[in-house]
């Protein structure tokens, strides 16, 4: 696709608001249809699919974000004369093609695609089967938006493919691929690893944890815990694992009031051989696949470790590589942990929900990459463009 101007792209941005916005009614009833078919048994996945007025709200608010934001296409990187007279020039490019495979979340088809269009990129879209009616006058919104600008449908497009045909296209795409981001559960993700033949940039689990040590603030502890765990079960930011530090004070009555509060706001609790000596009511740990599952429910696992270095080699060991969160009062304790966990974000006294473009200043996000290529952590605007060499030169040879 050609190389567009900020003003017509964002002209499209501004269509795009005021119809959504006109649409919101018919938008939220086509997104009906998908609720009363979907099986509430998988309450994170029902949880994402609902589409109300705050969602559209936000929506509207995304792409408001979105349009604000200066343009990351043809961003100088640097800019040298070498010796030899020769001028090299990197700047920042499109990656041109974007296939972005999603479950559920029908704000998504807003979201991603606002993002990889405004960053100048063809946008393949490729939704769930739960989400079809809302996805489909979604899709609808962007191309009268597009031609309201004199620009191709084909900038934006849903692809109406089954499983064998998607899994078809990936291996043999029927146009050029250049960048493939899945978005949703593990197994989407492995089967798209399985089977394209392009680059794809992980946006993986989450799996998150919480040490607390032993010198931790309890009253911030407990209310971090909550906040990590319940805000919002369906994040990939939510909180599953808490390693407690056997060394705190008052360790069982600690433990019994975190049992007694988690009680409280409806979490289901697991726990270790350690924790269930003093939490002896509570189911043990099945197996230990169950430390490297992301629960996306109302459910924690409550473990014991025995000081700092424990907890990093656990965390490393079992997390998915998103969010990983210290709970302490000493700032060279917190320094050690967060230089040593391996993972997209890591906190110091602080909820793992903030692992968000919105919240940690990006503006809207296409995902939350556990990739350390090409970006790691919130791919907002500026992450969604690659790079291009300029070389000017004057009969240069190279001897």
């Amino acid at each position: 696709m050609k190389l567009l101007s900020s003003k017509i792209k964002d002209k499209v941005l501004e269509s795009m608001m005021k119809i959504i916005d006109r649409e919101r009614a018919n938008i939220i009833k086509e997104n009906q249809k998908d609720l009363e078919a979907f099986n509430r048994d998988d309450q994170a996945l029902y949880d994402r699919l609902v589409v109300n007025e705050a969602k559209v709200d936000g929506m509207i608010q995304a792409i408001k974000e979105v349009k604000e934001q200066e343009d990351p296409v043809g961003k100088e990187i640097s800019d040298i004369t070498l010796d030899s007279g020769l001028k090299i020039t990197n700047r920042t490019a499109p990656f041109g093609t974007i296939m972005i495979i999603y479950e559920s979340r029908p704000d998504v088809t807003i979201e991603a695609a606002v993002l990889a269009f405004k960053a100048n990129n063809k946008i393949l879209l490729k939704g769930g089967k739960e989400a079809i009616n809302s996805n489909l006058i979604l899709e609808k919104c962007w191309h009268e938006a597009l031609e309201e600008n004199d620009l191709s449908k084909d900038w934006i497009k849903l692809l109406h493919l089954k499983r064998e045909e998607t899994q078809e296209f990936l291996r043999n795409p029927t146009e050029k691929l250049d960048l493939i981001v899945p978005r949703g559960s593990e197994r989407l993700i492995k089967f798209v690893k399985d089977h394209a033949t392009c680059a794809v940039l992980i946006s993986g689990r989450g799996n998150n944890f919480l040490y607390v040590a032993e010198d931790a603030d309890w009253e911030k502890t407990v209310k971090v815990i909550v906040n990590a765990k319940t805000d919002k079960i369906s994040g990939c930011n939510a909180l599953d694992k808490v390693l407690i530090d056997k060394n705190i004070p008052n360790y069982e009555t600690k433990l019994k009031e975190l049992q007694e509060v988690m009680k409280k706001v409806n979490v289901d609790i697991l726990v270790d051989n350690k924790v269930g000596k003093t939490l002896s009511n509570e189911d043990k740990i099945p197996n230990e696949d169950i430390w490297y599952e992301e629960f996306l429910a109302l459910k924690i696992l409550l473990a014991e470790v025995d000081g700092l270095d424990q907890a990093i080699e656990m965390i490393n060991k079992y997390s998915g590589g998103h969010s990983a969160s210290i709970l302490t009062e000493d700032k060279e304790k917190a320094a050690k942990f967060m230089e040593q966990i391996d993972s997209a974000a890591v906190y110091h006294n602080a909820s793992t929900r903030f692992t968000d473009g919105g919240q940690m200043g990006v503006g809207a996000e296409l995902a939350i990459s556990t990739d350390k290529l090409h970006h790691r952590g919130p791919l907002g605007l500026k992450q969604l463009v690659t790079n291009k060499y300029y070389v000017f030169g004057d009969g240069h040879i190279r001897e």
